[in-house]
C-alpha cells in the first residue's frame, strides 16, 4: 500500500458499512495500514486504534442509518450483532487480522466497522484497506451466487 491513497474519514470516529458480494459467516477482520517508516512525514497519527466490527442482513440507507426487516432480526431481537472490539497496534506489522469475537449461527451481507479513536489525529482517519474473512454461504456446485 502507497501512504496517501487512503480512504479519509472525517474526524477521529467514524464508521463504514460494507456490502459484502454474498453472504458471508464472518470469521475474522483485516486491517492494513502503512509503517511509520513507510510515510514521507514519519507520522501515521492517523491510523485507526481502536475499533468495532457488527453485522447486519439490512442495507445502509442514507448516513448511518440501518434499516431492520423481518431476516435483519436475530432470535432475541437484537438488531445489530457485535462480534468484536480491537485495537490496531502501529507498532506491529502494517497488516494485522482480528479472529471475530462472536461466534454466528448464519451468514451475514453486511458488516459495519466503527472506528472509535485513531492514533492521535484529529482532523482526519485513514483506513487503507480492510478485508472481512469467512465462509461464503449460498454458493451453488460452479461457484455462482445463488439468487
Amino acid at each position: 500500500i502507497s501512504p496517501g491513497y487512503c480512504w479519509p474519514f472525517q474526524a477521529s470516529r467514524s464508521q463504514v458499512v460494507f456490502r459484502l458480494p454474498t453472504q458471508v459467516r464472518p470469521t475474522a477482520i483485516t486491517v492494513q495500514h502503512p509503517l511509520k517508516k513507510s510515510s514521507a512525514l514519519g507520522d501515521i497519527s492517523s491510523a485507526p486504534r481502536d475499533f468495532t466490527v457488527s453485522v447486519s442482513l439490512c442495507q445502509a440507507l442514507g448516513a448511518g442509518t440501518w434499516c431492520w426487516g423481518k431476516a435483519g432480526v436475530d432470535e432475541e431481537r437484537e438488531e445489530e450483532i457485535l462480534l468484536g472490539t480491537f485495537s490496531y497496534d502501529t507498532e506491529k506489522e502494517p497488516t494485522q487480522t482480528f479472529p471475530l469475537q462472536n461466534e454466528l449461527p448464519r451468514a451475514f451481507q453486511f458488516i459495519r466497522l466503527v472506528i472509535q479513536s485513531n492514533w492521535g489525529k484529529s482532523g482526519y482517519t485513514c483506513i487503507y484497506r480492510v478485508q472481512v474473512h469467512g465462509k461464503i454461504t449460498g454458493m451453488n456446485a460452479i461457484g455462482q451466487a445463488r439468487g
